[in-house]
């Protein structure tokens, strides 16, 4: 099949009896034939993935592509169609420091690798300390103090719209964002976190996982709420603490490891499209893998 001829349609919804048929049975009347297909239901949500030969299409793709989001409307559901010969745009990635460098590194490490096909196109910061690596790696970087909040988050804001990025970054940003912020970016804000959340939230994780004694702890990259360390989980993973062995900096360092890769999968999985997020809950699209594993 030529390059050309080949679609993706995507079906993201409630799961209910009947859309495989539904949607298939319209590409039949299209003349347009099937030739993969992949689905999976997950806590009742949906997802199906179909690649399809529109070398014999019979109508017009923008009908084709109105056809399959009427289908969508009267189902309740996503459904939409992509050419896979047209590449589609590089995510815009702003980066949101403070002074820690592991997750920031690791970002950077991936995006001039190849690994992060997006474009980076700043760091910002509350504290200069991370504006040599930001520059190493030919990033714009810009900070404001935020011993003032409310002009820092001024600034912040105003710094974003200008950038009009697609995913902000938090790389151990260590500010709670306001809801004025937040809301501008729903979905579209991810966080890495020092523990399995929803155990440990707060700023002094690893310190909470070492006093008690527990003997597996992790990191936890998800999207940002209001509601703080509370936002749809997309990956986790763990690492193992030597209780009356470890000290609490041996297991910081150990941490501070699995988050860079962590956050940094996370971000890989947003800018190729690899997640969905429906109720609250964060997906995979069929064939793909959630989990994160530890270099």
């Amino acid at each position: 099949m030529a390059t050309g001829n080949r679609a993706v349609v995507s079906v993201i919804g409630r799961d209910q009896k009947g859309v495989v048929a539904r949607v298939s049975t319209y590409l039949a009347s299209c003349d347009i034939n099937i030739e993969d297909i992949e689905q999976r239901v997950m806590e009742g949500i949906f997802i199906m993935t179909m690649q399809v030969d529109l070398g014999d299409l019979s109508c017009a793709l923008d009908e084709l592509a109105l056809g399959l989001r009427r289908i969508g409307e009267e189902l309740g559901m996503d459904v939409s169609l992509r050419l896979a010969h047209v590449p589609r745009d590089r995510k815009r990635v702003a980066i949101l420091v403070t002074k820690e460098p592991h997750c920031l590194r690791q970002l950077l490490r991936e995006h001039a690798s190849g690994e992060i096909p997006a474009d980076v196109v700043a760091v910002v910061g509350n504290h200069p300390d991370l504006e040599p690596l930001a520059r190493e790696h030919g990033v714009p970087f810009s900070s404001q103090s935020s011993t003032d909040k409310a002009a820092h988050f001024d600034f912040l804001q105003a710094r974003l719209g200008e950038l009009r990025p697609d995913l902000v970054v938090l790389a151990r940003y260590m500010q709670v964002l306001p809801a004025r912020l937040i809301s501008r970016f729903p979905s579209r804000i991810i966080n890495i976190h020092p523990s399995l959340l929803p155990y440990h939230p707060g700023p002094h994780a690893y310190r909470q996982a070492w006093e008690e004694g527990v003997r597996v702890s992790g990191c936890t990259a998800h999207f940002v709420t209001e509601d703080l360390d509370a936002g749809p989980v997309i990956l986790q993973d763990v690492f193992h603490i030597r209780v009356g062995e470890d000290s609490l900096d041996e297991v910081k360092e150990r941490g501070q490891a699995l988050e860079a890769h962590v956050l940094a999968k996370a971000v890989q999985l947003f800018v190729t499209d690899q997640l969905v997020v429906k109720d609250r809950k964060v997906m995979f699209r069929p064939g793909r893998s959630g989990t994160a594993v530890v270099a």
